[in-house]
């Protein structure tokens, strides 16, 4: 059993999509994906430099559209239903949504820039950001977060949980962190997954509702609680709540471990779900697209764990 996996926010970085746009077909891809999302994505995957992309109304299309982009590279639509399942974290689940058949690319890329602005505005009326959390006793981890007025934003696997909320509350975090753990600043521009986004989760679910869209083909693992969502409505109810919601990524690594997944695909800009699958999917193998040379790699991963 093969996962497929999109990543979230903070998996870009400067330049990450330089080598991407020598191949002619994703080039017109991405020029695709920049008209209908709104952005010059092949700037700022080329040249923008990295507080440039952290910026959430750039950052959230740039990811959505490599994850895209990646997967057009591969012929996973002929994949077996029963040998294959995706998911994606956090803002990763829109091209999830695609790659299942419930978005059209072009849905997701003018779904995703009503997101981003939104979730941006949303951002910049309180200085917020996130914080993982990595190592500690988890109970006195989530203890010290709530003691510390933030919120457990993210559960991202054993060892690491990420905190959201006011920058200061953020720092005093940091100086003074639980036992046996560090907290490591994340290069985002807000407290996502919170209440500090609901402006934002209603602008989108006025969006969202005028959508059509269909039920999942293949199977789709939700980061809310880690369970399979078998309808286009729901699965887009949940995108629309995901921005207040914490991501259960844990639970999601649960489900896929229940599902008996031996490989785990990590679509671009691949690396960060991996290194939490070599920790909560031990002996599971891992294989991230990071550049067009690890396509035939992920054709052979993909031939092992779904052929």
């Amino acid at each position: 059993m093969l996962a497929i996996v999109c990543p979230g926010q903070g998996s870009q970085t400067p330049g990450f999509l330089s080598e991407w746009i020598s191949d002619e077909a994703t080039r017109a891809a991405l020029e695709a994906y920049s008209e209908h999302s709104g952005t010059d994505l092949r700037a700022h995957g080329t040249v923008s430099d990295a507080e440039t992309i952290r910026d959430t109304a750039v950052a959230q299309p740039l990811i959505v559209a490599a994850s895209l982009l990646s997967a057009s590279t591969l012929d996973l639509a002929a994949l077996d239903p029963d040998r294959v399942l995706y998911a994606g974290h956090s803002v990763g689940e829109i091209p999830a949504a695609v790659l299942a058949g419930v978005l059209t690319p072009e849905q997701a890329l003018e779904f995703i820039k009503v997101r981003a602005t939104s979730m941006a505005a949303a951002a910049a009326a309180t200085p917020t950001s996130m914080a993982a959390v990595v190592g500690g006793v988890e109970a006195e981890v989530r203890q010290a977060i709530a003691d510390a007025g933030l919120t457990p934003a993210n559960a991202n696997g054993p060892g690491q949980i990420v905190a959201a909320g006011e920058l200061e509350k953020l720092a005093a975090l940091e100086a003074s962190p639980p036992a046996r753990a560090r907290v490591i600043p994340l290069t985002v521009a807000g407290a996502f997954h919170t209440d500090f986004m609901d402006s934002a989760r209603q602008t989108l679910a006025a969006a969202a509702a005028g959508l059509t869209v269909n039920d999942p083909r293949q199977k789709l693992i939700s980061n809310r609680d880690g369970g399979y969502v078998s309808t286009g409505a729901e699965v887009l109810e949940r995108l629309v709540d995901q921005v207040t919601r914490p991501v259960r990524w844990d639970l999601c690594m649960e489900t896929m471990a229940q599902a008996e997944v031996t490989g785990v695909l990590e679509l671009l800009p691949g690396g960060t779900l991996t290194g939490l699958a070599k920790r909560g999917l031990k002996g599971v193998k891992s294989l991230a697209i990071k550049t067009p040379a690890d396509i035939p790699l992920a054709q052979e991963f993909i031939a092992e764990h779904a052929g």
